[in-house]
């Protein structure tokens, strides 16, 4: 059995990330890759909601409904604007797990959603004017 005199040496940890044993990845206050994964999935949301744009925007355009591509420009502005956050975002997280203090997040989850929206919205106009057409 172990005292609390047994770990007097040691360095204490978070219980942040690490191999599962609850003592972090050996850096005193590390979170672990809780926040470079969660960079990389704001990366692969931020690039896919332009690249769909951008391929919606080019059907819009290739059955000439110039019109039709615009909700499209907005889905390749929010996904871009997530994609030039995200390193901002990466350290506004690092800081705010070190310093244990909540972080905000309703100007990214506004972003995708306006982008999803606009893609949702834009490609439920495209298939209503091409239905429509004789």
């Amino acid at each position: 059995m172990t005292g609390p005199d047994d770990r007097a040496g040691e360095v204490p940890y978070e219980t942040h990330g690490g191999g599962g044993d609850g003592r972090g990845d050996g850096v005193p206050g590390s979170p672990g890759l809780h926040s470079e994964r969660t960079r990389l999935a704001w990366v692969r949301t931020g690039a896919a909601m332009a690249a769909c744009g951008l391929g919606a925007a080019g059907i819009a355009l290739r059955h000439h409904v110039p019109a039709g591509s615009a909700p499209f420009a907005v889905a390749i502005l929010a996904g871009a604007i997530l994609l030039v956050r995200t390193g901002v975002r990466y350290r506004e997280v690092e800081r705010a797990l070190r310093e244990g203090r909540p972080l905000d997040h309703r100007l990214d989850a506004a972003l995708a959603w306006l982008g999803g929206l606009a893609l949702a919205g834009g490609a439920l106009a495209i298939v209503l004017i091409l239905a429509g057409r004789p």
